[in-house]
């Protein structure tokens, strides 16, 4: 069975760096080359740049420093031999196709016979790169398209060649699939494959939209971003980010690649862009673009550009009476629904890019991609919008929009015209009932419904739910079968903020778990794992002086999470993303963790002036045995990077595992949960837990003195940090002496409650919802 033991990268620069990174995260050694840097003493300075900007980017290229080691650096001229040790060939190198196929031929020459050999061009045809080699190279070769930055962007698109052996394909495809945890879109061999094509044409409308309507760039940013399922970068500040110069190449290059594109003046820069061009005006690399930093200190503030002056001004607080309405509707369709349907200045805005990306991904339909389904893949894992094209079509009605596109004098594709015709409503439906239950899309080429396929190690809960799966349900959570004995706790609260609908069905599926199952997974597929506690919840509590409700809240959540260590079948948490305060903690008492790779787990309740008070002070005491390194990370808020810095935090213990894909993980958690059947056997609480007491708490209050002396922590912080040192250290005892789990609890609790009492933990708590962030009061 073919395995990648080591891969060799071609190329140093921000994609091939990122891309050695991102597979020494997974694990495998890489040899990554570059040129030789004339006259420096270094012949592999090149290279160990590309590592060293890996690991200094923000956020990081890296899960863990140590990850560094796995990469091994060198240069074109002295160490290309090397490759004849890996396993897979990754070329990276600039865009132009002369450099790419010397560099190829060379390679040819010395790679392992049966080596996976791969580009990742962004837009030159594989075919042109790839004419003329042997027919054993062809065969090993195809497109690899990462997106930058390979370890947080999930897409890779796969591009076979003419000749490339299937095996090859289908081996490449499962193993970034489950080795580097992408989403894979396979793609056709055609200029900038899907999600650059699509998204450069998306990129384009907007900008053309914006001049033609007189709309500013914060206007704009404002119309694109999260409103309407786009990421907090939304358009121009994307384009900081990607750079301009990137961005107005791959436009050029695309427009020269498809002349047959009746859209494709979209892809070239406006006039204002080549002016920012020859200024130098980039984006964040060169310190502006369409914003940039004016000012230090308390005086810095951001200014935008004038598109039509090439002039900043500080950058202006949009207000739109329509969208401060929408933004109070959850569900996405009814509010992208609410805002297209206006007749102002957001609603002729965000229909006519959306009806000419709609319009502009049907008609692409065979020549880039045989079906909806890759496309709207592509740019919800690539470009990270919530609704790919097709699904946003839907959303705003398929029949409405298309009949609306008429009205207006607009031609639609054929394949839009047949679905019309034959009385399709949407381009996804629902289909079957019970576990026969399955979703369809429609296909515009043979212009009937298809069943949709299910992915191999992914479980939908939304899926699962459909075919007959739900057990229970309440507002915030839900109980599901996932099958072969197994049942799910899915919390799906707003941002799944834990509150008594969420303890209720923890309480639910251990004792469901007990009579039925043989074992439980706590998961969930939104967003984030849980970001704590609801704290509105807390402060209304708090405020209103309902102390025994709040006291029985908080109880009711320990012993939920004491019920889930020592239920009578094993629990398996699958933490992802941001698991934070009583997600944290969820995750602390389950036997055991699946966890993302990329999970961002810490206990940081003193960011509003509280304590860990849901078993999280007992967790870490017994993780760490030490109660000033539990003291640090809780008192510092210390959240991980990853799920590998969790583990060297001690929030994840060894015996947890890791998902690459996330999409995998509730699969994941599934399988673990089962393995730990045969051999479990459940605890009891512990009573032999060793705490300091008052020598303790002194050495603990004696760093929270030294912290406020040294000006890192206020007057209120040294309150709290005060409040967790008591807990910490197990209370006033004299001596050294064991106590319960339960009587760890009682502390918590008692100085959560404590603290829920103090006009400042309110103003903290108030401020963190008003804001999003801190206050140091």
């Amino acid at each position: 069975m073919k395995t990648i033991r080591r891969v060799a990268v071609l190329g140093a620069g921000t994609m091939g760096s990122r891309i050695a990174a991102h597979f020494a995260n997974a694990g495998i050694p890489s040899l990554l080359l570059d040129v030789v840097t004339p006259d420096q003493a270094d012949r592999n300075l090149a290279a160990r740049r590309g590592i060293e900007n890996a690991a200094k980017q923000k956020p990081g290229g890296f899960f863990t420093p140590a990850a560094m080691a796995l990469i091994e650096p060198g240069n074109f001229e002295d160490d290309l031999a090397g490759i004849a040790r890996c396993d897979w060939v990754i070329e990276a190198v600039v865009e132009r196709l002369d450099v790419k196929r010397a560099l190829w031929r060379k390679v040819e020459l010395l790679r392992k016979p049966d080596a996976i050999l791969s580009t990742n061009t962004s837009g030159l045809r594989l075919e042109k790169i790839s004419d003329g080699f042997s027919p054993e190279f062809r065969r090993h070769f195809l497109g690899t398209h990462f997106f930058n930055p390979p370890r947080y962007l999930y897409l890779m698109e796969l591009i076979p060649g003419r000749d490339t052996d299937p095996e090859v394909l289908s081996f490449v495809r499962e193993f970034a699939d489950s080795r580097l945890g992408k989403g894979v879109v396979g793609c056709k061999d055609t200029p900038n494959f899907i999600a650059n094509r699509i998204g450069s044409f998306y990129g384009g409308t907007v900008q053309k939209t914006m001049m033609e309507g007189d709309y500013t760039i914060e206007e704009v940013d404002a119309l694109t971003g999260p409103l309407i399922g786009l990421p907090n970068s939304a358009s121009f500040r994307l384009l900081d980010l990607v750079g301009i110069d990137v961005w107005a190449f791959v436009g050029k290059n695309l427009y020269d690649a498809a002349p047959e594109d009746p859209w494709r003046e979209r892809f070239l820069p406006a006039p204002y862009q080549e002016a920012m061009l020859e200024r130098k005006w980039l984006g964040e690399k060169t310190g502006q673009g369409y914003y940039k930093r004016v000012g230090t200190g308390e005086k810095r503030e951001i200014h935008a550009i004038d598109w039509k002056t090439l002039e900043y001004h500080p950058a202006a607080k949009v207000t739109f009476p329509a969208v401060e309405t929408a933004r109070q509707i959850e569900d996405l369709s009814l509010r992208l629904r609410t805002l297209v349907n206006a007749d102002d200045k957001v609603g002729r805005f965000l229909w006519q890019v959306f009806s000419d990306v709609c319009l502009y991904s049907a008609e692409r339909v065979p020549e880039i991609s045989d079906r909806i389904v890759e496309i709207d893949r592509a740019m919800k894992w690539g470009y990270a919008h919530k609704l790919g094209p097709f699904e946003l079509w839907d959303a705003l009605g398929f029949v409405e929009m298309a009949r609306r596109m008429e009205r207006e004098g607009r031609a639609l594709p054929r394949s839009v015209e047949e679905m019309l015709r034959l009385g399709a409503t949407s381009f996804y439906a629902f289909a079957g009932q019970g576990e026969a239950a399955h979703t369809e899309y429609f296909d515009l080429v043979s212009t009937q419904y298809k069943a949709l396929e299910a992915r191999p190690g992914v479980t939908v809960l939304a899926d699962r739910k459909r075919s007959g799966g739900l057990i229970r349900k309440n507002p915030g959570a839900s109980l599901v079968d996932l099958g072969d004995g197994v049942v799910c706790v899915e919390f799906h609260s707003k941002m799944n903020s834990l509150g008594a609908d969420n303890v209720a069905m923890l309480y639910a599926g251990i004792e469901e778990t007990e009579r039925n199952f043989e074992a439980m997974v706590v998961a969930n597929q939104g967003d984030n794992f849980s970001v704590g506690a609801n704290l509105m919840m807390v402060l209304l509590a708090a405020q209103e002086g309902e102390w025994d409700e709040l006291g029985e809240m908080v109880h009711r959540f320990q012993q939920a999470n004491l019920a889930m260590k020592y239920a009578a079948r094993p629990v398996v948490a699958a933490p992802f993303g941001q698991t934070l305060g009583g997600g944290c903690e969820v995750a602390m008492h389950a036997t055991r963790c699946q966890a993302a790779a990329e999970l961002y787990l810490g206990l940081v309740e003193v960011g509003v002036g509280l304590i860990p008070g849901g078993g999280g002070c007992k967790e870490l005491l017994l993780r760490l045995k030490d109660p000033r390194k539990a003291f640090e990370l809780i008192g510092y808020a210390k959240v991980s990077t990853s799920a590998e810095d969790a583990r060297q935090l001690g929030l994840l213990n060894r015996a947890d595992r890791v998902s690459m894909n996330r999409d995998r993980l509730v699969e994941d958690a599934k399988r673990l949960a089962l393995s730990l059947v045969p051999g479990y056997a459940a605890g009891t609480p512990r009573a032999d837990i060793p705490v300091g007491g008052e020598s303790v708490y002194a050495l603990l209050k004696l760093g929270v003195w030294s912290a406020r002396q040294g000006h890192f922590i206020s007057d209120y912080d040294a309150v709290v940090g005060e409040k967790l040192a008591h807990v910490l250290a197990g209370g006033r005892l004299t001596g050294q002496q064991t106590v319960s789990e339960q009587y760890l609890l009682d502390l918590e609790r008692e100085a959560f409650l404590s603290l829920c009492g103090n006009a400042k933990t309110q103003e903290r708590m108030a401020h963190m919802l008003k804001t999003g962030k801190a206050l140091r009061n």
